[in-house]
């Protein structure tokens, strides 16, 4: 270009730098075609107090996909990547949680594997879903992630003898609030066996939420105390290029 000199690389990073981060957003979400969405639902105390959150993922459409029976690997895989990146790369645990702790569904692959789960065991619950059978490898697996200070939860606990090997790891048991009349008092004496705190899930009416105090739950999740809302982390992530 006339005998000068052009650093080609030098250049694409000062136009690269010259685009306002809006802009840049937005050109990612429009190749991307996705946003960030997470649900979040409360979980609170006996005395109405916020203790956490649990969220879980939403697709573009706000749908949700749960990490259970029924979803494939690669799908649950899929939503607890989602969510794992959208609560912990950026701000958007403290836009979504503040100090409170995180309750997130971890199917078998993140249970198993080193290195899978980002670092942050003074806020992440990690909730065992009840499709990740708990085998020798998902038990030692538990074990590991406990040992580095992680609180563990067993969601949708039914005191089947897969649950039942995860007891002694169990800092939270979630027991399905509308199967008390089925259950009775020796499902949760066993979710108690070893010391872990009962959260009554799908807490549908003040009735039941009377229920379940009385039943001795010491934390309440459900509609009755607040639905689950949808929350677009887009505009505070970092970019998505790349990912």
């Amino acid at each position: 270009m006339d005998g000068m000199t052009v650093d080609l690389a030098a250049l694409a990073a000062a136009v690269d730098a010259a685009i306002p981060p809006g802009l840049r957003r937005e050109w990612d979400e429009f190749v991307l075609g996705q946003r960030v969405l997470l649900g979040r639902q409360g979980i609170f105390t006996g005395r109405g107090d916020v203790f956490g959150y649990e969220l879980c993922y939403r697709s573009d459409d706000r749908t949700a996909a749960q990490v259970s029976e029924g979803r494939s690997a690669e799908q649950q895989d899929h939503a607890t990547r989602r969510v794992l990146r959208a609560a912990f790369a950026g701000p958007g645990v403290s836009s979504v949680a503040r100090d409170r702790r995180v309750f997130v569904n971890f199917p078998r692959s993140y249970l198993v594997a080193d290195g899978a789960v980002p670092f942050h065991p003074d806020q992440l619950v990690i909730e065992v879903v009840d499709s990740a059978q708990a085998d020798d490898e998902v038990v030692a697996g538990v074990r590991r992630l406990r040992a580095l200070g992680f609180r563990i939860a067993i969601d949708d606990f039914v005191g089947a003898p897969s649950q039942r090997r995860l007891l002694p790891s169990a800092d939270y048991v979630k027991i399905d609030a509308r199967d008390l009349d089925v259950e009775g008092r020796p499902l949760l004496d066993l979710a108690r066996s070893h010391g872990a705190q009962l959260v009554a899930q799908f807490v549908e009416s003040h009735e039941l939420l009377d229920s379940c105090r009385a039943h001795g739950f010491e934390l309440f999740q459900g509609d009755a105390l607040e639905a689950t809302t949808v929350i677009d982390l887009t505009a505070v992530m970092p970019s998505q290029r790349g990912r």
